[in-house]
């Protein structure tokens, strides 16, 4: 990816922390998929977080939003902390969008319907100001044109673009993406990025679960690498590709990098 995408300091300040982790632990049965996870996420700060398949990447961005419920530890966001709370766990999903692999589309219904289910529902906009809203978000991901066909109608590229367009449209504070490119033939890969590059360059506050190496080198503030179930290093982008400090980590990059 020959971006180069200028990576402004974040303001590592108390009042800037926007997600705070910590000592996070999750099992499955007797796995321990979680294991005494640590990380404080500041405003506008992109972190992409990498590692091999069953490390534990999807399950730490799922329990932010609690698609996944943790089991020790704390997670606050924005100042709110994710408990068995439904008020508070609506509040967080207000504010945190996700990306899914397989988009997560409603097949039944429009683009635009798709997109302005949430804010009627949820923020209780009227249909007209949301639909509004859909489209203007529809074109920010060039794809404006397709807002009356019905997702099967609609490539993977274009499909997972329509998916960031609807997390856009309740106004996130914070957009999750677990691995949101995996599902796409090759050529389309580079129109969901592009788009995610945009956000990036916008301030948006990012965790991005990908193998995308070339977008962690240019928009990510920080890159973590993960296995079984622990962070095992996060660095820069620069020092994490240049000078892995773990032997696990060197071993991960050398059989991705080819």
């Amino acid at each position: 990816m020959d971006t180069d995408l200028t990576k402004e300091s974040i303001k590592r300040a108390p009042e800037n922390k926007i997600i705070e982790i910590d000592g996070l632990h999750k099992w499955f049965g007797d796995l321990h998929v979680l294991n005494d996870i640590h990380l404080t996420v500041y405003k506008g700060e992109r972190i992409v977080i990498c590692g091999p398949s069953g490390s534990g990447k999807s399950t730490l961005i799922r329990c932010i939003n609690r698609l996944e419920e943790h089991h020790k530890g704390k997670i606050f966001v924005d100042g709110i902390e994710l408990t068995n709370n439904l008020k508070n766990i609506e509040k967080i999903r207000e504010e945190v969008g996700m990306v899914f692999q397989h988009f997560n589309l409603f097949p039944h219904l429009t683009i635009v319907e798709n997109l302005s289910l949430g804010p009627i529902w949820v923020r209780k906009v009227p249909k007209k100001e949301a639909e509004e809203t859909a489209m203007v978000y529809l074109e920010k991901v060039h794809i404006a044109e397709q807002a009356y066909k019905y997702p099967g109608q609609l490539s993977g590229g274009q499909q997972q673009r329509v998916a960031i367009a609807r997390s856009l449209c309740m106004k996130p504070k914070v957009m999750l993406f677990d691995e949101p490119t995996s599902a796409l033939d090759p050529e389309m890969v580079k129109e969901v990025l592009d788009v995610m590059i945009a956000l990036a360059e916008e301030g948006m506050t990012m965790l991005v679960v990908s193998h995308e190496m070339g977008f962690a080198k240019s928009v990510a503030h920080r890159v973590l690498f993960m296995d079984f179930g622990r962070i095992v290093e996060e660095n820069t982008p620069d020092e994490f590709f240049d000078h892995p400090r773990h032997e696990r980590t060197k071993l991960f990059l050398s059989q991705i990098l080819h």
